[in-house]
């Protein structure tokens, strides 16, 4: 599934392209998404100018004179930049490619998603009053995710430190991958109660995530199955991975084999030697 690196990757890659132009068309070839896609969207979208594309968790948001268009990329989801070159045809689509968003220089924002969980809505209004929206935590990546902060929510509870850091409403976009990775650099098992976690332990904890949310950006995010960025290339974090996926191999850091747990239906992965 595309975590925040991944979306923030492909926002910055289609900004330029998009960002102060007018909509001309949109094609919808599927509307059986997550939710369906509005039938009235083309005649939302069709004039109105793309004045910013910003990121909030794992949503894209592209607002526009009236409106903001809503897209999110589900568990398999991309978006690919076409251009014509020398006046080329741009490519035909495939049966996953279920959305084109075509601005007025004839520039193409393509959405694939092979598994159709992702979605395509329209929000008139506030959009971080969406329902969708609404009740996000705070972005890993700003002051407002801190260590006091988690210690306080942390206190008399007994949830454990994985599950914490993939609830969207303490902190939004996390996930899995980067869940496992940061709670190896900071050295607390996955498996923690949070209530006894100190607040020392939380800051570099927090310290961790946005380190390592960083340096996934910076990666191009994790491609393990279906993500690529805007020119249909896959990102190469998944190559610098301390334990994700790694279950009996030897730790990097200390050789000790790397186990394989389940937390409620996912996978989290750690060092015994390195996490405690």
């Amino acid at each position: 599934m595309p975590e925040l690196p991944e979306v923030e990757v492909t926002r910055i890659g289609i900004a330029p392209y998009l960002e102060k132009h007018r909509v001309a068309e949109i094609a919808v070839r599927n509307r059986k998404l997550r939710w369906p896609v509005p039938e009235y969207l083309d005649d939302k979208l069709r004039g109105q100018v793309l004045h910013a594309i910003t990121r909030r968790g794992k949503y894209l948001l592209f607002s526009g004179d009236t409106g903001t268009l809503i897209i999110h990329l589900g568990m398999s989801g991309s978006l690919r930049i076409l251009t014509h070159d020398n006046q080329s045809v741009i490519e035909a689509p495939d049966t996953h490619d279920h959305f084109d968003l075509i601005v007025e220089n004839r520039i193409v924002m393509r959405m694939r998603d092979p598994r159709r969980f992702g979605a395509v809505l329209w929000h008139e209004g506030d959009v971080l009053q969406h329902p969708l929206l609404r009740n996000l935590g705070p972005e890993p990546l700003s002051v407002d995710f801190n260590a006091e902060r988690l210690y306080q929510y942390s206190r008399g509870r007994k949830s454990s430190v994985k599950a914490m850091l993939m609830d969207n409403h303490v902190v939004v976009g996390v996930g899995n991958i980067y869940a496992n990775e940061t709670l190896f650099q900071s050295g607390i098992h996955p498996a923690s109660t949070i209530g006894r976690i100190g607040i020392r332990r939380y800051d570099k904890l927090v310290r961790n995530v946005q380190a390592v949310l960083q340096k996934a950006i910076q990666a191009g995010g994790s491609s393990l199955r279906d993500f690529v960025n805007i020119d249909g290339k896959p990102g190469y974090f998944q190559q610098h991975y301390w334990v994700y996926g790694r279950a009996g191999l030897p730790c990097r850091n200390c050789n000790t084999a790397i186990r394989q747990i389940k937390q409620g239906q996912r996978s989290s992965f750690y060092c015994p030697g390195c996490q405690r």
